[in-house]
C-alpha cells in the first residue's frame, strides 16, 4: 500500500536545513515526503539528499512582491494539483500564505500551517494592517494552525486571526525540538576547546557571551553590541568576549551603522558569520545573550541550554517559556540596553548565581524538549487527521 503524500513548504531552504533538520527523514518512514522551497537550488538539493526526500524549487520572496507572489501561487497550485498530497504543511509567513492558498485552491484535504514567529509584531501603520490581513488569509485557508509557543497561541487569539478551534500547540512547543545527544557539551574535549579558543584569540580566563542567529535589528543586536561596548569600558571587565555566530541581512532588517562599526573595530567582538555547526561555539562560551524583539520558539535557546549554557533572553514569546528566570537563565525586558548590560554583569560577577543557572541549563531542556518527543507528537497529529478524514 502506497504511503500518503506529505508536502512541507518553506520560503527559503535554510529553514529546512536548520529549523527542521532531521524531521523530514523521520516523517519519510511514514509518508512520501516532498520538500518545497525557493533557491538556491544547490541548498534545496542538499536538503533532499540529507533527508532522503524529493524536492521541488519554486521561487518565493520574503518581501512583499505582488507579481512574484502571484507567480509563486500559480506554480504551487499546478504542482499540488499534479502531486495530489493528503497533507500540505507550511512554515514561515510567505510560504504560509502562498502555500495555504494554493493548497485550498488545489483541494488538498489537510492544510496545516506552523507559526514560529510573526514579523508583523514589529510592524506599524499600513504595513501592520497589510500583514494582519495576510495572516488572517493564511489561517482562513488552513484547516489547522500550530503556534509553536503559548505566547503565539495567545497572541493569535487576541488579534482574532482565527478561532481556538483551529489552533493547537504540538507537544510543549517548538517546531523541531532539540537533539540532546547531538547538542551535548561532552561532545567536545578540553583540547578541542583550547584549539578553537586559540584560533579566535580567546583566552582561557575570558568570559564569553555568544549570540547565534541572524545579525539583524529585531534580534536585538544593536542593544547587544551597545551593552557589550559599555562592559568593555569597565576596567574590571576587560576579560570578556562577544562571539557573534550568524549572517548579516542588509536588505530586510539592517543594523545601525554605529553597530556595524563597533563590530568591525572592537577587538573583543568576534564575528564568524554563518556556521553549519554551531556547537563548537557554544562549547567555548559561558552564556548565551539573546535579546530578540520577537520569536516563535527559538531553537538557539534550546541549543544553548542543551550545551549547558545559561541564557539571557527577553520577556517575549517562546523565550520566556524555555527560560525560567533565575533557574536556567535571566529574563529582561526587550529593547532595554541597560537591563541587558546589568544581566551580563550579573552572570560575570555572581559566581553562585552563574553556577546555579548552569547546573539547571541542560536538564531543563532534556526533560521538556527532546526532539523525538516533538516529532512523535507531530506524527500522531498527522495520523489523527488522516484517520478522521477516512471515517
Amino acid at each position: 500500500m502506497a504511503k500518503p503524500k506529505l508536502i512541507r513548504i518553506t520560503t527559503v531552504p535554510l529553514s529546512l536545513q536548520v529549523l527542521l533538520k532531521g524531521q523530514l527523514a523521520f516523517m519519510q518512514k511514514h509518508f512520501e515526503v516532498l520538500a518545497v522551497s525557493s533557491g538556491p537550488e544547490e541548498a534545496l538539493e542538499s536538503v533532499g539528499k540529507r533527508e532522503g526526500v524529493r524536492t521541488k524549487q519554486i521561487a518565493m520572496t520574503r518581501a512583499i512582491t505582488p507579481m512574484a507572489d502571484l507567480k509563486a501561487l500559480w506554480k504551487l497550485y499546478r504542482f499540488l494539483k499534479k502531486e495530489k498530497p493528503k497533507i500540505v504543511h507550511t512554515h514561515t509567513p510567505k510560504a504560509g500564505v502562498t502555500g495555504m492558498l494554493a493548497a485550498k485552491l488545489a483541494g488538498v484535504p489537510h492544510r496545516l500551517h506552523t507559526v514560529a514567529g510573526l514579523p508583523l509584531m514589529e510592524a506599524k501603520g499600513k504595513k501592520r494592517w497589510l500583514l494582519n490581513k495576510v495572516e488572517k488569509l493564511t489561517y482562513a485557508c488552513a484547516t489547522n494552525v500550530y503556534p509553536n509557543s503559548k505566547g503565539l497561541y495567545n497572541f493569535i487569539l487576541k488579534e482574532r486571526f482565527t478561532t481556538a478551534k483551529k489552533l493547537k500547540i504540538i507537544a510543549q512547543g517548538s517546531s523541531n525540538g532539540i537533539n540532546t545527544t547531538h547538542f551535548n557539551p561532552e561532545a567536545y574535549n578540553e583540547a578541542q576547546k583550547i584549539s578553537l579558543r586559540e584560533d579566535l584569540n580567546i583566552n582561557e580566563e575570558d568570559f564569553v557571551f555568544v549570540f547565534v542567529g541572524r545579525l539583524v535589528a529585531d534580534k536585538g543586536i544593536n542593544e547587544l553590541v551597545d551593552a557589550f561596548k559599555s562592559l568593555c569600558h569597565l576596567e574590571r571587565n576587560r576579560e570578556t568576549r562577544l562571539l557573534l555566530v550568524g549572517p548579516y541581512e542588509t536588505e530586510l532588517d539592517p543594523l545601525k551603522k554605529e553597530t556595524l562599526q563597533e563590530i568591525k573595530t572592537n577587538p573583543a567582538i568576534i564575528s564568524v558569520g554563518y556556521q553549519e555547526d554551531v556547537r563548537p561555539f557554544f562549547a567555548i562560551s559561558n552564556a548565551l545573550a539573546f535579546p530578540s524583539y520577537r520569536e516563535g520558539f527559538p531553537n538557539v535557546v534550546l541549543q544553548a541550554g542543551a550545551m549547558g549554557l545559561p541564557s539571557i533572553v527577553t520577556d517575549i514569546n517562546g523565550c520566556n517559556e524555555i527560560i525560567n528566570n533565575q533557574e536556567n537563565g535571566l529574563i529582561i525586558p526587550p529593547k532595554d540596553t541597560e537591563a541587558l548590560q546589568s544581566a551580563m554583569l550579573q552572570l560575570m560577577n555572581d559566581k553562585t548565581l552563574y553556577t546555579h543557572l548552569q547546573k539547571n541549563a541542560r536538564p531543563m531542556i532534556c526533560n521538556r524538549y527532546e526532539q523525538k518527543l516533538v516529532w512523535e507528537a507531530l506524527l500522531e497529529e498527522y495520523e489523527r487527521l488522516l484517520e478522521v478524514s477516512n471515517e
